[in-house]
């Protein structure tokens, strides 16, 4: 059957995710320090990270929803330093300008333009990016995150959202990103086909089965695979 839509993943698929993390991280300590030193002192950077952990280890019912762990770790930060009212929304907003301050891959942006101007392109993706801050929201003609699905890749019914969105059978939807897990298995027990991007040319983890239909260096790569499939009827 041939390929009627895509499904990408974000972080780590068109933009390396830590650099980004690592800059919300300090933006939000720095605004601590001036702020609230009080609880600078208390939570560090790693501390708060290791807050963050214990908190997603205690919700397990919010596995899908990242924003919603990091803001019940500043309040237990901040409760914890005997503030009661503590500043989210000012830290959150401050998080996340730097969460999307994104540097995309040099080859992200030039495959986008190629690919969608044949195919629809859904984004898929457990992480809370916001797709108009970083500026490629144009590309894509839906954006499914577990957040507001409810449940998170690999997880096959985010996958089957997304293929209803779409309004494509699940065979006939590639699913693209760059976690063997999370991407590659949750797809294909979803029944969509697989791209694998990796970047480091990393053997497939034989543990986790059926290597994935394609195994690609980068972006630009898919878009001449898909350049070259047969013209769709």
């Amino acid at each position: 059957m041939p390929i009627l839509a895509l499904t990408l993943d974000l972080d780590d698929t068109l933009w390396p995710m830590l650099p980004a993390l690592e800059r919300a991280d300090q933006a939000v300590d720095a605004w601590l320090q001036q702020h609230h030193p009080e609880v600078a002192r208390a939570w560090p950077i790693e501390a708060m990270r290791e807050l963050r952990a214990r908190v997603a280890a205690e919700r397990l019912d919010l596995a899908h929803d990242f924003t919603t762990q990091r803001q019940l770790t500043l309040e237990h930060a901040f409760a914890s330093c005997g503030i009661t009212e503590a500043p989210v929304a000012a830290l959150w907003e401050i998080y996340f300008a730097e969460r999307n301050s994104v540097e995309l891959y040099p080859d992200s942006l030039p495959a986008l333009r190629r690919i969608t101007a044949h195919w629809p392109l859904a984004s898929l993706t457990n992480g809370n990016a916001d797709l108009q801050r970083i500026g490629i929201h144009a590309h894509f003609s839906h954006h499914i995150c577990a957040r507001d699905s409810g449940v998170a890749k690999p997880d096959p019914r985010i996958f089957r959202a997304a293929a209803a969105l779409l309004g494509v059978a699940p065979g006939q939807i590639l699913h693209v990103g760059d976690d063997p897990l999370m991407d590659v298995v949750g797809a294909r027990e979803a029944g969509l086909r697989t791209a694998w991007i990796n970047r480091d040319g990393q053997p497939w983890p034989t543990e986790l089965g059926a290597s994935p239909e394609l195994d690609l260096p980068d972006l630009m790569a898919l878009a001449d695979w898909l350049d070259a499939q047969p013209a769709r009827t």
